[in-house]
């Protein structure tokens, strides 16, 4: 017998109503071949060992047998006899476990039916694709549109493919300078037009920046020399010497005038009086590509193609700060003006780096990897927008807008074909103009205005191959 039975006699006459059970030998030991052996011809009762008859088996089963073909006997084996994890090693062994079994250690002990065979490759469920349609649309976040292309495109021959300067510069008069070569365009953003303003011989232009009110501007060249220009009038009021090598970077506080040279040195220059060098600031040992004084100007930020960026107080000769931390050449320079202390610095291309400092007690706050070449900063004006963005040469070649201070990104935008090197602001805050090697100068309208108007969309909003991008030559 391998299973239980049940066997009933027939009802002989004159007997009461009993059934005859042979229950499982394993179960009661007893000799189903001796019983059959003494078993009468004629039918007799045998009662059961159990002395009552036993219920039927319930309709559901109470026993539940694991299916071994959907369980994976390691893991199991696993599960049952690890120990409590460390919590000083749970990251170590949740690597080794996963490398073992192949990131399959979700699966259960015992497992009492098999998994539904996967769906076929690129099979959709409806109604997957209903739920999380639907769920995308309950979870609007508000956010502002950025248009990821530029607004406008001038031709540029002859910009400069030099990480190192500065030849680009938009004025509080809404007049963009450029400086092409051997001479420097000034284009009035809010007419259309363009003018050469000046022009050298057996010279470059290495570097353009304006003053505050607009109506000057600071042209250095490759010779070391700087000229002051009225852009009204197209005349030449000054030309500051002394450095010996090329002038890279200018920055203007109010009449001082900063210049950086080839040679690591920093000459201040007070534009009011006949003898206008009022200091030198010595340190750095290479190139000074970036140069940017704070909104009151009490300290000047430089960056160097020896990896340095020092804080200088305008009345000290030696820096305040020196940080070291950039791995590359640092160009990127920019202040942010709705905090006064908070300065950010981009590293080139072995960096590719943005940090942020506090420059009053001289600590890194905060950094991020992005990718490329970071050529370029500036910070949105709006202080209810807290963004900043940055401009990349190698390998991308865009733009990038991160929130502060998470630095999230907000948008990348792109439509230069080589590498962005320079990148200046427009008087609103609102817009921003680079120049590339590519020799095109593209606008774009990144950060909000002051009153910005809050949309709720899914993804920034692209121009359509419609929208009319106005393309001209700027000489």
């Amino acid at each position: 017998f391998k299973s239980r039975h049940r066997i009933i006699s027939h009802k002989p006459p004159n007997t009461t109503n009993h059934h005859i059970y042979i229950h499982t030998m394993n179960s009661y030991n007893i000799d189903s071949t001796q019983l059959l052996q003494d078993a009468p011809s004629s039918p007799k009762i045998v009662r059961s060992k159990l002395g009552r008859t036993p219920k039927k088996t319930p309709t559901r089963g109470d026993r539940f047998i694991p299916n071994r073909s959907a369980m994976d006997m390691e893991i199991a084996n696993y599960h049952l006899t690890k120990e409590n994890t460390n919590p000083q090693t749970s990251e170590y062994n949740e690597r080794l476990s996963q490398a073992l079994f192949d990131g399959k250690l979700d699966s259960k002990v015992l497992a009492f039916k098999s998994k539904a065979p996967s769906a076929s490759q690129g099979h959709i469920s409806a109604n997957r694709t209903l739920f999380s349609s639907n769920l995308a649309a309950s979870k609007k976040v508000a956010t502002r549109a950025i248009v990821d292309k530029p607004i406008k495109v001038l031709d540029a021959p002859g910009f400069s493919d030099d990480y190192y300067l500065n030849v680009l510069d938009w004025s509080s008069q809404n007049v963009v300078a450029v400086g092409l070569t051997d001479t420097v365009y000034v284009f009035d953003a809010s007419t259309g037009q363009s003018t050469a303003l000046m022009s050298c011989q057996d010279n470059s232009i290495s570097s353009v920046n304006w003053t505050q009110d607009g109506n000057h501007l600071a042209i250095g060249m490759d010779n070391g020399t700087v000229e002051l220009w009225d852009a009204a009038t197209q005349r030449c009021l000054n030309v500051l010497r002394g450095h010996e090598r090329r002038v890279g970077s200018l920055a203007w506080n109010g009449a001082i005038l900063s210049t950086g040279s080839k040679s690591g040195a920093i000459h201040n220059h007070d534009v009011r009086v006949r003898s206008s060098l009022m200091s030198v600031f010595q340190g750095h040992s290479q190139e000074v590509c970036g140069l940017k004084w704070n909104a009151d100007g009490t300290q000047l930020a430089s960056g160097g193609n020896d990896n340095l960026v020092n804080i200088w107080n305008i009345s000290e000769a030696s820096p305040k700060f020196t940080f070291s931390d950039h791995v590359a050449a640092v160009k990127g320079i920019s202040w942010c003006p709705w905090q006064r202390d908070l300065l950010a610095t981009g590293g080139g291309a072995a960096d590719r780096s943005i940090k942020f400092w506090n420059t009053t007690t001289g600590v890194c706050t905060n950094s991020i990897d992005t990718g490329s070449q970071v050529t370029q900063l500036a910070w949105s004006k709006n202080s209810s927008c807290k963004e900043i963005v940055s401009s990349h040469g190698y390998a991308k070649n865009q733009l990038a807008v991160w929130k502060y201070p998470s630095l999230a990104q907000t948008a990348e935008l792109t439509g230069h074909c080589m590498r962005v090197l320079c990148m200046s602001q427009s008087p609103d805050g609102t817009k921003m103009v680079t120049g590339a090697a590519d020799e095109t100068l593209c606008f774009w309208d990144v950060f909000p205005d002051s009153t910005p108007v809050v949309k709720t969309v899914k993804t920034a909003v692209k121009p359509s191959r419609s929208v009319n991008v106005n393309t001209m030559r700027i000489r």
